[in-house]
């Protein structure tokens, strides 16, 4: 007997469509629609914001005090990265809607379940599949963090 994986399904087997996976109406999509075309605009103003914001060259007079603005600058910066990552997913998401592909899933084809949509709406993964993602990158974590203690 095969050993079982959370599913319950046998170890190595396809995994089971989401209980909620239907594909999705055509009025749900246009709300998806709207959902990311509002989270894209409320990205692009904030990142329009922090351009508008920044002094070309604030002099600060203390030592101390520049260091935290150039630490706060980075920070900002940091974020700004991260947002532009999260652009490009609603941006793929938003295409992936235009060719009829936005609910399925990129790795099983499976329907996406709408639970899903609405916690990420710029997923291109179902949450089995975004699960075993996650165990892969653990175990590759943990097994580059043994090969790193082993070295020395």
């Amino acid at each position: 007997m095969g050993a079982k994986n959370k599913g319950g399904d046998p170890a190595g087997a396809k995994p089971q469509v989401e209980e909620d996976a239907a594909r999705l109406t055509p009025e749900e999509l246009d709300e998806f629609r709207a959902l990311l075309q509002e989270k894209r605009k409320a990205l692009l103003d904030q990142a329009r914001d922090t351009l508008e914001a920044q002094d070309p060259e604030v002099r600060v007079p203390d030592e101390v005090d520049q260091a935290s603005s150039e630490y706060d600058k980075s920070f900002e910066y940091r974020l700004r990265d991260r947002e532009k990552f999260l652009l490009r997913k609603i941006e793929k998401a938003l295409q992936r809607m235009d060719e009829g592909e936005y609910d399925l899933c990129e790795s099983c084809g499976n329907p996406i379940g709408k639970k899903r949509l609405l916690a990420r709406p710029e997923t291109t993964y179902c949450i089995i599949c975004k699960e075993e993602q996650e165990r892969q990158e653990k175990m590759f974590q943990k097994k580059r963090q043994m090969r790193a203690t082993m070295e020395f």
